[in-house]
């Protein structure tokens, strides 16, 4: 059974002004700063929003059009894998992720449950075997099921925790089997909602024991997946204790987790933290833990995590060349933790939106590429900071100087004397390179 009758292999046209189900600036082989494009942005698609979303939101039921709508459980899960590989070979992305209940159903006991997994990742194994996609990332999903109201890690029910401990192991047997490249936690109600019923600390350690109890249940077993957490500031929880990069990496440094764990950094997830994804990016990077990527961007109007397919120039371009700047992702890519708006209803919109969220990564990769070599940014910033190349700026970075000594050297000095930060020359600057490189050629 075709699941997508009506789209053929979505390839690489050129530029043309109407969007169509073709790609217009990703060309997969093209070479850019040395490698191909598909080796740069390693695109992954969400099996939970592309096969398993349905449109539904806190004000209404779900209004998505699938082929398989009609079938339930196992039978579900099953047409569910089908379509996904065709999905898969038509838009040509290199990885897919997905959570463990995205693929298979729960059973009343967590032995059923697994034995409906041990199927699904069967099936899923032969698929892969005659497909060129691999596993980006699994992981667990412990914040749907209400077993886990009030967390998992950090839930203050021991029989959770160990639930919880169980299936991450079952998580990392699928991982292996699958031969996943990495491994995500993501702590989806790790947090809580008031210190009068909270151990915070407590909570804490617990989260970190289960850590390192994943750390060597995947030595045991030989998994050398790299390990990613993913943070989040808010939603459901209030306080959840990942809340951005930053205090991601305190929690890692504190109890000894560095050496395994990297961070798998979501744009929505900056936004609500207050931040840019850049700026999420360039902190990871800085301390070496950059991992991998969710690719979405959210709205700007809203206070929640949208998951759109992400479409701003100026945000994909901004995070290439963070990326590129890091030496890329390594084992991480670029997974599309995305779906289309409730009103994008029919099958062929989830081509539309992958398309448009790969088109604008393959320009924003371009542009980052070309900003980079001609040391756009780079210039400015070496001025900028130039004061400490020499004299006492050169005395401060080597060490030499002290407060005593720096009182001396500025005490009479009358006048101090700042250079302008450019800041709307740099943007405009940003503009240029953005609309060269979108609009070189001619359009159809």
């Amino acid at each position: 059974m075709a699941y997508f009758p009506n789209v053929s292999k979505i390839n690489y046209s050129g530029k043309q002004l109407k969007s169509d189900l073709s790609f217009n600036h990703y060309n997969p082989d093209e070479i850019v700063a040395g490698k191909s494009m598909r080796d740069h942005l390693r695109f992954s698609v969400a099996y939970w929003h592309t096969l398993t979303q349905d449109g539904s939101d806190p004000f209404g039921v779900g209004t998505t059009i699938r082929p398989w709508n009609h079938l339930k459980g196992m039978d579900l899960a099953k047409a569910r894998v089908e379509a996904a590989f065709e999905f898969f070979e038509k838009l040509g992305n290199p990885f897919f992720c997905f959570h463990d209940r995205d693929i298979a159903p729960e059973g009343d006991t967590l032995r059923e449950t697994n034995r409906n997994l041990d199927e699904i990742v069967s099936m899923i194994k032969e698929y892969m075997k005659t497909s060129n996609v691999k596993l980006l990332w699994n992981t667990a999903n412990m914040f749907t099921n209400p077993r886990f109201v009030h967390g998992a890690a950090s839930s203050c029910n021991a029989d959770v925790f160990a639930y919880a401990a169980a299936q991450v192991k079952k998580g990392l047997e699928v991982g292996k089997e699958l031969g996943a490249e990495n491994y995500v936690f993501w702590g989806g109600r790790e947090g809580y909602e008031t210190l009068l019923n909270t151990d915070m600390k407590f909570e804490q350690d617990n989260i970190a024991r289960f850590f390192h109890m994943a750390v060597d249940y995947a030595k045991e077993i030989g998994f050398d997946a790299q390990f990613l957490i993913e943070p989040k500031p808010k939603e459901p929880t209030k306080h959840q204790y990942d809340f951005d990069a930053a205090t991601t990496i305190a929690f890692l440094k504190t109890y000894d987790l560095d050496k395994h764990f990297k961070l798998n950094l979501e744009a929505n997830h900056a936004t609500l933290a207050g931040h840019t994804f850049d700026h999420e990016i360039r902190v990871a990077s800085t301390h070496g833990l950059l991992g991998s990527l969710d690719a979405n961007q959210g709205d700007m109007l809203l206070g929640w995590d949208t998951d759109e397919f992400p479409t701003d120039l100026y945000a994909t371009t901004l995070t290439m060349y963070e990326v590129l700047k890091n030496g890329g992702l390594g084992r991480g890519g670029l997974n599309f933790d995305a779906k289309p708006r409730r009103s994008s209803f029919m099958p062929e919109d989830l081509f539309y939106a992958h398309i448009a969220g790969m088109d604008s990564y393959a320009l924003g990769l371009k542009v980052a590429n070309r900003l980079i070599e001609d040391r756009v940014f780079d210039e400015f910033i070496e001025e900028r900071y130039s004061s400490y190349q020499q004299g006492v700026g050169a005395d401060i970075v080597s060490g030499k100087a002290d407060f005593k000594s720096l009182e001396n050297y500025i005490i009479d000095k009358e006048e101090i004397v700042n250079q302008s930060g450019r800041l709307e020359k740099l943007k405009n600057t940003l503009n240029h390179y953005i609309v060269q490189e979108a609009y070189q050629g001619t359009f159809a």
